[in-house]
């Protein structure tokens, strides 16, 4: 099937799963939304929603089971660990181009045959083979026919290099000293290039044992040896010598051992570049027979085809009707593949090749077929030469040594096309005028490749025939079924298109370019991007040959499919990466307005729009704009920024990504002066260019708090670059901001520096971690630089200060005030911008945003807004409370540190926390003209960067600015380079080195574990649905987790013995409670907070992940959560937007929705806030409408998008999605006592409209909220102390437990079922105060987490394990 119709049912849409994303599965099946809400209206039941047969039961189950999987994609593969690389320009891919591309330039034909007299040393049989370049010497007088031979031999030579220009010398029975002007002067003329040499002996006798070959005197009287190197000498290097002659191996083997001797005497030299041909082994002779010509060695090398064909049809079955005669008149030209001697010629070459390919190594191969035409004709014979002649019994010996090939299977594929032709032959030359039907031979290759690519794979042998295919690509006829297969190949992998790059393809795809065949089009776009997706190299050739246009000119075009049209503007925008040329080149062919065209184009809101073409238009302009100002003007002259912008709000993460990549390369950071502030192209006037540039920051802003840590990151790169432009700017306006911090207590006031402790940088009675900032003080200097720059002399640029401390020494003289008033040196922070004054507002919300960002959940993002922190001289840093346990003097306790390259220490610093709130407790200090006293370090142990980084106190780089920045003479280029670098490009690059053309469905393994999964949950949900009596009294497992403030929240692993658990410091532990095993543990994150407030599993029908949600907002995702040392976090972001911290006592409250793929969360009295874990984005905010916060939340799993919410006020809401305005019912069933509401729940079954909640006053009410009046059952669980509340998904019971170390079960009636408490007896069941609650989904098991650190579980009489 041809590739166009292969992409078109792969590529172009008709897919949905496939159109979306290539290489990702879709998120949910179709048509599942309006499928689910039909069938839970057909399922509503009257009565009890438990009361249902088992067939009714699993037909319900079916769509309850229906899931949207999340977070699945390649891009949450490797996120934080940035393994994901793009294209390479060095290392493996640049082995397949040959490094010296070398041509012959003169050739010296040296022909001793003196003919009539016979060398002594040889008997001659009789009859004898008299035959040299197909011409009977004895048909002529002997100076005719030497003078005859000597052209034959250059005319056969010339034939094989038409296309160069080559000087031919030619020397007739020569004297030594002609040998050597004749050797002489082809190097002249040669200069660099190669020379051969190619002696005919067969006048002579043969060579000596010490490596001589013969000439004669003048008068010919006499032979006169001739040592080989002498001839080597006068030859130099590169050159490649062809001997001619019996025991022409003594040469090779005298030669060899000269190199030898030469290079161990001058040691550490390197080996001549030469390369030998010679007709047979030291101790043969060449053969007599007169079915071979005399020169039977130079006929193989220079007429190939005329002597394989005399050859071959003396051995057919052909030799008898057959006359030699025929085979000299083959109609047509070498040169032409449409004739026969052309198609011959042509498959001949592709086998040799491909017997070349098979057996060398890919190197040599390199060397001598890829490197020089004339080298790769001569070797391509000498195949033949060997096969040829190792029938006669002389074996041909090369240097570099090749492996036999004559027996080489390929071989029967010639002869059968060598057979074809003879039998044709006849007929041809009887009737010139007949049609010339083409071999068969293409066509078999070309099957025998498919059927290769049906079965084969990176781990079997490769496929022979890839030399052929690319022969087969100077076929008019057989170039678009060439391209298709190698299309499929190149999508096998990286390692197959390796595999065509050393085969040597890319010349040929190169020249495609210049074809304007339209059905070659979208193949010819689809190899290209498998060729650049591994070596970005290639740029350089594209450029040179024009290649760009030919993508510029198929992006432009509107017929092609949407995601062919992406794979152009990747091959475009790897043009352009970090390639001057290439970039104006393509700002000359009009790129820019190309992209900014289909991108006004595309709509953002239909549907139909190919996510993967938006996202790689951003990437192609952000590529060409990638400093390179006179593009971003032009860019932004043609309304970029306001094209772009719109797509910011797109559904997939990648184009966000991109997107805000693009607006970020838009900021000009290439024209920044690092000498007075001043642009270096006098621009920064324009005004136009500078409301560009704050418009673009206004709409980044707005993106810092995206789900997507790959948007995040994106946006931290982009305001980087921004603060590095307006450096200046953002530093003064920081300063005037705080600069009434001045008026506080100098640090200076301390006594002893010994006397700071932990304590005096923490809130009074917070036992948690909080984070500040540090604003880097500036002040006048001698000794430092007018740039910022520290001088090496000055004793602040050489003394090691520990990162982010304050300095305390005897300098309090300097003011404060004096710090946020100059702006001469700052330290050695960057000191660049342009001098224009910005905003105070934006500023503000500019740096606001950075802090925030800098406290990211995702570690990578967070390092990448303290590098753009750092670049305006303010660093965010981290004061540590000890923890439950640790006393705060003591050493154990490690300290960490930020070690950002390049960028300048703090001098002073004041809490974040504390400037929101109004209070600030620090002031600023100014750096010491004297070095500190180390013993000053003792107390500042816990002050530490939150880029969690070992900073060691004696490590070079503790000075107050960094070596790099300390010096003198810094450029701007290395400034620059200091910047965080963008990673959705390679992310995006990594997309078109996986396999495109296969499908994007699921394997057998994924399939079969998720069937299996589905078929266990349905059987355990009908048993649940009639466990209307059990009693959990069996405890089947005691865990001792260690916590040492118990356990805060414990989630029980559905098809799996496994229970996880997690406490207040966010240590995350999980156990294997049948085998009593410890599987892993590991924290969420570093700077705990306020604990874990909800633990959740994604997916768990397939690969699942760990959700664990922190009180403070914060939600991490976790994968391979279950095998020690392993677990890796996909995503994290902030649930409750910009790091709100909520009052003392109240906490983040966060439900997740499996069926719906919706993460509910909310704070304090904010709404709550709907993500879209499939976008990672905030697709909604729903107002609570209420003035208290929301104590409790729980999302409906039958029902999608609807969720119930309690209050601290004792009021529950339910609400839907799809009347996000107001709530779809309102109760305060909670009268008796107004606690707040701490658990709630939808009841079990597939009844939406009936609801559980619990009060901390201990009173249990159940709703239908159809009757909003009052609660159906109400009853008394605990008396004032209730503490946790479970109801179980699909059996009909609830579970609460209290402060008092109890624990009840009862039904959805009301009815006790059991009661489990603490015992005083040893051996009987102990619990301690209940903190947690949590029933396994499909089985009666119950999980109590209390508050000794002892986790429980719980079942009936009947559980059995496996």
């Amino acid at each position: 099937m041809a590739l166009g119709d292969l992409m078109s049912s792969r590529l172009s849409g008709s897919s949905p799963s496939v159109s979306h994303h290539l290489d990702e599965f879709s998120g949910r099946e179709d048509g599942e939304d309006e499928v689910g809400e039909r069938e839970l209206e057909a399922a509503q039941p009257s009565g009890s929603n438990l009361q249902v047969t088992a067939a009714a039961a699993e037909g319900n189950s079916m769509v309850y089971l229906t899931q949207t999987v999340v977070l699945s994609e390649f891009l949450h593969e490797g996120f934080e660990d940035c393994t994901e690389v793009g294209p390479s320009d060095n290392g493996l891919v640049s082995k397949w181009r040959p490094k010296d591309r070398l041509k012959t330039g003169c050739v010296a034909l040296v022909l001793c045959l003196n003919i009539g007299v016979n060398p002594p040393d040889v008997i001659k049989i009789s009859p004898c083979a008299q035959m040299e370049c197909w011409i009977d010497p004895h048909s002529m007088a002997a100076p005719k026919a030497l003078e005859t031979i000597g052209k034959a031999l250059h005319a056969q030579y010339e034939c094989w290099q038409r296309r160069q220009q080559v000087r031919y010398k030619l020397q007739l029975d020569p004297t030594v000293e002609e040998v050597k002007k004749l050797c002489n002067t082809c190097r002249k003329y040669a200069k660099s290039e190669r020379v051969l040499f190619h002696y005919n002996g067969h006048g002579v006798p043969k060579p000596t044992a010490n490596g001589e070959i013969w000439v004669f005197n003048k008068s010919y009287t006499q032979y006169i040896p001739l040592p080989i190197n002498e001839l080597d000498s006068w030859l130099k290097t590169p050159s490649i010598y062809v001997f001619d002659c019996s025991a022409a191996g003594m040469i090779v083997k005298a030669f060899l051992e000269r190199q030898d001797w030469n290079t161990s005497a001058a040691s550490g030299s390197s080996s001549k570049d030469f390369i030998m041909l010679a007709a047979c082994e030291a101790h043969e002779t060449l053969p007599q027979s007169v079915e071979f010509p005399a020169d039977v060695f130079t006929s193989c090398l220079t007429t190939p085809i005329k002597m394989a064909l005399r050859w071959f049809s003396s051995r057919s079955l052909l030799r008898d009707s057959l006359n030699y005669s025929l085979i000299d008149q083959i109609p047509g030209l070498q040169n032409e593949r449409k004739t026969l001697l052309g198609e011959l010629n042509w498959i001949f070459t592709a086998v040799t090749d491909t017997i070349a390919w098979n057996v060398l190594p890919r190197d040599l191969f390199q060397r001598l077929f890829r490197q020089d035409l004339l080298v790769a004709s001569l070797f391509r014979n000498f195949l033949l030469a060997e096969r040829i002649m190792r029938a006669a019994n002389c074996s041909p010996i090369s240097y570099p040594l090749l492996p036999p090939t004559h027996q080489h299977h390929m071989w029967d594929a010639w002869d059968m096309a060598a057979e074809i032709c003879l039998s044709k032959l006849p007929q041809l030359i009887d009737n010139p005028n007949a049609d010339f039907q083409p071999s068969p031979f293409f066509t078999e290759q070309l099957t025998a490749f498919e059927v290769w690519l049906a079965h084969g794979s990176k781990h079997k042998k490769p496929p022979e025939q890839l030399p052929i295919v690319l022969q087969v690509l100077l076929s008019q006829s057989h170039r678009f079924r060439a391209l298709v297969l190698l299309g499929k190949f190149l999508d096998m992998g990286p390692w197959a298109v390796d595999l065509a790059l050393s085969v040597g393809i890319f010349p040929y795809v190169l020249k495609l370019l210049q074809t304007t065949a339209t059905e070659l089009r979208q193949i010819l776009v689809f190899i290209w991007t498998k060729i650049l997706a591994l070596d970005k190299s290639c740029q350089v050739d594209l450029v040179k040959d024009g290649g760009h246009t030919y993508f510029i000119r198929f992006l432009d075009s509107m017929d092609a499919y949407a995601e062919q049209r992406a794979m152009a503007a990747f091959v475009l925008a790897v043009v352009v990466d970090g390639h001057r040329r290439g970039q104006e080149a393509c700002i000359q062919a009009n790129l820019i307005n190309v992209c900014l065209k289909h991108l006004q184009i595309a709509n953002p809101s239909d549907g139909q729009t190919e996510p993967l073409l938006l996202q790689w238009l951003c990437l192609c302009l952000g590529k060409l704009w990638e400093d390179f100002p006179e593009a971003q003007i032009i860019g932004s002259h043609a309304d970029g920024p306001a094209t772009i912008l719109p797509l910011l709000l797109e559904p997939q993460p990648e184009v966000r990504a991109s997107a805000v990549f693009a607006l970020g390369t838009l900021i000009d950071v290439a024209s920044v002066t690092f000498d007075d502030g001043h642009r270096v192209d006098e621009d920064f006037e324009d005004d136009e260019k500078l409301k560009s540039e704050l418009n673009i920051i206004k709409n980044l802003l707005q993106l810092a708090v995206d789900g997507s840590p790959l948007v995040r990151a994106e946006v931290a790169v982009a305001l980087a670059r921004f603060a590095f432009a307006y450096n200046k700017p953002l530093k003064l306006t920081a300063a005037e901001n705080w600069k009434h911090l001045s008026s506080l207590p100098s640090l200076a006031s301390i006594n002893h520096p010994n006397s700071l402790s932990p304590s005096q940088f923490m809130q009074s009675g917070r036992t948690i971690a909080h984070s500040g900032l540090v604003l880097r003080g500036n002040r006048e200097n001698n000794t430092a630089g007018r740039e910022g720059r520290i001088s090496r002399s000055s004793p602040i640029s050489s003394v090691g200060i520990m990162h982010g401390s304050p300095l305390s020494d005897d300098s309090s003289h300097h003011s404060d005030s004096g710090i946020l008033a100059k702006e001469i040196g700052s330290n050695g922070v960057l000191n660049c911008s342009r001098a224009r004054p910005l905003d105070n507002a934006l500023c503000s919300q500019f740096t606001m945003a950075l802090c925030n960002m800098a406290k990211d959940p995702s570690p990578r993002v967070a390092s990448l807004a303290q590098r753009s922190l750092s670049i305006i001289g303010v660093e965010l840093v981290v004061t540590k409370a000890p923890r439950l346990g640790v006393h705060p003097g003591d050493s154990s306790v490690p300290s960490r540190t930020s070690n950002l390259p390049g960028l300048a220490r703090s001098s002073s610093w004041f809490d974040l926390n504390a400037v929101n709130a109004g209070q600030i407790s620090v002031a600023f200090r100014t750096p010491p003209v004297s070095p500190p006293r180390q013993n000053y370090m003792a107390g500042l142990r816990r002050v530490c960067s939150l880029e969690f980084r070992p900073h060691q106190l004696n490590s070079p780089d503790t000075g107050l600015a960094d070596p790099l920045l300390g010096a003198a003479g810094l450029s701007g280029g290395s400034e620059r380079s200091l910047l965080p670098h963008s990673t959705i490009y390679n992310w995006s690059c990594g997309h078109f080195s996986r396999p495109l053309l296969a499908g994007a469905d699921d394997n057998e393994e994924t399939i079969s574990r998720r069937e299996e999964r589905e078929r266990i949950a349905l059987d355990c949900m009908v048993k649940c649905q009639h466990s209307s009596n059990v009693k959990l009294a069996n405890q089947i497992a005691s865990w001792d987790t260690k916590f040492e403030t118990g356990t805060k929240v414990s989630l029980l692993l559905p098809f799996s013995p496994i229970v996880v658990a997690a406490d207040e410091n966010e240590h995350i532990r999980v156990w294997n409670y049948e085998e009593a095993t410890s599987l892993n543990n590991f924290n969420n994150h570093e700077s705990s907070d306020r604990g874990i407030s909800k633990l959740s599993l994604v997916n768990e029908f397939d690969d699942s992940l760990l959700l664990v949600a922190s009180s403070d907002g914060n939600v991490r995702f976790w994968k391979n959560f279950t095998v020690r040392g392993k677990q890796k976090l996909v995503t994290a972001f902030s649930s409750v937007l910009g790091h709100r911290s909520a009052a003392r006592g109240t906490f983040a409250v966060v439900d997740w929705q499996q069926q719906s793929g919706y993460l509910y969360a909310s704070s304090d009295t904010s709404p709550v806030l709907l993500w879209d874990l499939d976008k990672e984005q905030l697709v909604n905010s729903i107002p609570s409408s209420s003035d208290n916060c929301i104590s409790a939340l729980s999302a409906s799993q039958v029902h999608s998008g609807q969720f119930a919410a309690g209050f601290v006020d004792g009021t529950i809401r339910i609400y839907d999605i799809r009347t996000p305005e107001m709530p779809v019912c309102t109760a305060q069933p909670h009268t008796q006592k107004v606690e707040k509401v701490v658990g709630i729940g939808f009841q079990p079954g597939f009844d939406p409209t009936k609801i559980v909640s619990a009060s901390l006053a201990g009173d249990i009410q159940f709703l239908d909220f159809r009757n909003q009046s009052e609660p159906y059952l109400t009853f008394d669980a605990h008396r004032g102390s209730l503490t946790a509340l479970a109801i179980h998904r699909h059996a009909p019971i609830i579970a609460s437990g209290s402060a008092k170390q109890l624990v009840k079960v009862f039904s959805l009636n009301g009815e006790p079922l059991g009661m489990i408490r603490n015992y005083p007896t040893f051996m009987a069941q102990r619990i301690g105060s209940v903190s947690c609650l949590t029933f396994h989904p499909y089985k009666v098991l119950l999980a109590i987490g209390a508050g000794d650190a002892c986790v429980s579980i719980y079942a009936d009489d009947s559980y059995q394990t496996r």
